[in-house]
């Protein structure tokens, strides 16, 4: 009887030393629609197969030279991972013989003599199998290169977003941190950078999830951090643009918990953010209970831009205080019976804690001691207050080359009343100026020296306040309550501002020429004043005057013009 027609033509190796029974396969082989290969012995069997690789063999197991127990082991592994169907061609009939047959390698054997559709049918059952190792190989290779392709996908972004991530001010004296990614590529974010004012400003985020679809808001959220820290904007600008791109471009179901902080070293304080992630902690150099900062908003990406509320609060901020920082993979970790690690533990290692360098290699350590078991990405960061001066000049990231810095214009600008009750100009004023590339190196000078011009120009000539009354505390409180009622009450008054770029040789000057709608004061007799020390004002013209090139005031006292010079960039 003729087998059923076989869906695909197979290579078949029949190896048997009997003449007349391999000339009977082969007849029944051959009408089947398969090649046929032919062997008398194990060892002539394993030679053929070695050159010219058929899908079936069909072995007899008792034959000279090499058996085919010997032969089948042998194919077996030239094989390698490829499914190669041994059917043995057998007269043993007891279980042991036919036991030896599968442990040689066999995958069914046929018992002589042979009933033809029996034959056929073990063929296409073999051949079945055969198809079916091949199908899981080709996908398990597929999928092994797929999932190459996608490490290296997230390599390459990686470091592509570690070159963005680490290119502030992360490597500070007063920064420590730590990142423990539970996938390659890291949800949590931390960023760093001067703003131009000398505030540093840092950020510790958490997206949804984690690994790379969890940080593909990453790259946005730090192309803005760094450019509006750049240029100048505060906290809340700065977090209402981060909230808006994040709103826009993030599917609903992801966002980001996120803490973001600016320490101002010149008047002792720190402003916080907190959105979502666990309560940071202001850590008290004098020994007192470290205040919590508590997390009182949504995520960045959650609300819309009116929804959206941007207030900070600020505490006093001295010598050897630290803020703490951290995600929620570090108080979430949980032992074996489900625990979590919690605030509470975390308090703990505060309290313990007698070296400040070693806080985070002891909460690391009680994590150890916990034995947590690590459900999130993990991440700590601890900013430390310190003088200035030794953390060496700011070094302001910007997030174009200014290749294309334009070299020779001028640009006029008048705020006038209803803009100056709620605008501030100096950081988009700021960002004009940063177009100019050779400026970027003076960048913290322009923003100190614009920042003393348009308070002198808005405070004492539009609004007509009295530097006199900032000699103490309590007059400085009563000044700027001043300035709130007169701002809310402005009906008039204006500044312009006049820029001109000039070139000069391979660098240029900047001219800025800054006037007001008030009444105008004697700069001579102010700048004549002995040096302010102690004194909480009386310092601003000085300033102006040490940090720009040149300075000078009209006779009237309502316009002030200032230069910076550059010489060319290599």
């Amino acid at each position: 009887m003729t087998g059923s027609v076989p869906p695909e033509r197979l290579k078949i190796l029949i190896a048997d030393d009997n003449a007349t029974d391999r000339m009977l396969l082969s007849a029944i082989i051959s009408r089947q629609g398969h090649e046929v290969l032919s062997a008398s012995d194990g060892a002539e069997a394993v030679a053929l197969f070695e050159r010219n690789r058929p899908q079936l063999v069909l072995m007899d197991a008792l034959m000279p030279v090499m058996d085919g127990f010997e032969a089948a082991r042998q194919i077996k592994a030239l094989a390698g991972e490829a499914l190669v169907p041994i059917i043995f061609l057998t007269s043993l009939t007891e279980g042991e013989g036919l036991a030896r047959c599968l442990d040689a390698g066999g995958d069914d054997f046929v018992a002589k003599p042979y009933n033809q559709g029996v034959l056929a049918a073990k063929i296409n059952a073999m051949n079945r199998l055969r198809l079916l190792q091949e199908t899981v190989l080709q996908q398990r290779d597929l999928i092994a290169r797929h999932h190459k392709y996608l490490l290296n996908e997230q390599r390459v972004a990686k470091a592509v977003f570690d070159q963005i991530a680490h290119s502030g001010c992360l490597s500070a004296p007063n920064i420590r941190y730590l990142q423990s990614p539970y996938a390659l590529f890291n949800g949590d974010l931390l960023l760093a950078a001067w703003a131009p004012s000398g505030n540093m400003h840092v950020l510790l985020g958490d997206f949804t999830g984690h690994g790379l679809p969890a940080a593909v808001g990453a790259m946005p959220l730090a192309e803005v951090f760094y450019g509006m820290t750049a240029k100048g904007y505060g906290l809340p600008e700065t977090l209402r643009e981060m909230n808006a791109k994040l709103k826009r471009i993030l599917p609903v179901d992801m966002f980001c918990c996120a803490a973001l902080i600016s320490v101002n070293f010149k008047q002792h304080l720190v402003e916080v953010w907190n959105g979502g992630l666990p309560d940071g902690y202001l850590l008290h150099a004098d020994g007192r209970p470290h205040t919590p900062l508590v997390s009182a908003h949504l995520p960045l990406g959650v609300l819309s831009a009116n929804s959206f509320d941007d207030n900070t609060q600020v505490y006093p901020f001295g010598a050897g205080d630290r803020v703490f920082l951290l995600s929620d993979g570090v108080v979430d970790s949980t032992d074996e019976s489900g625990e979590m690690f919690g605030t509470r533990r975390l308090q703990n290692v505060f309290v313990s804690n007698r070296n400040p360098a070693m806080l985070i290699e002891e909460v690391q350590w009680a994590l150890a001691r916990f034995r947590g078991q690590v459900r999130d990405d993990v991440s700590m960061v601890e900013v430390g207050f310190t003088q200035p001066e030794l953390l060496g000049p700011p070094s302001v990231i910007y997030t174009d080359s200014g290749d294309s810095s334009p070299l020779d214009w001028s640009a006029s600008f008048e705020f006038r009343a209803s803009t100056l009750k709620r605008f501030n100009p100096l950081p988009y004023l700021l960002q004009l100026l940063q177009e100019v590339h050779g400026l970027r190196l003076q960048s913290s000078e322009l923003y100190i020296v614009l920042s003393e011009l348009y308070s002198n120009a808005l405070e004492h000539g539009v609004l007509g306040l009295d530097s006199a009354l900032k000699r103490d505390a309590e007059g400085f409180a009563l000044y700027y309550q001043q300035r709130g009622e007169r701002l809310d009450a402005l009906a008039q008054g204006f500044i312009r501002f006049n820029f001109q770029i000039i070139p000069v040789g391979q660098g240029g000057r900047l001219i800025v020429e800054v006037q007001d709608s008030g009444s105008g004061f004697d700069a001579q007799q102010v700048l004549s004043l002995p040096p302010a020390i102690d004194q909480l004002s009386g310092r601003g013209l000085s300033l102006v005057r040490q940090l720009s090139d040149r300075c000078q005031w009209s006779p009237d006292g309502r316009t002030a013009c200032v230069e910076f010079a550059w010489e060319g960039l290599a």
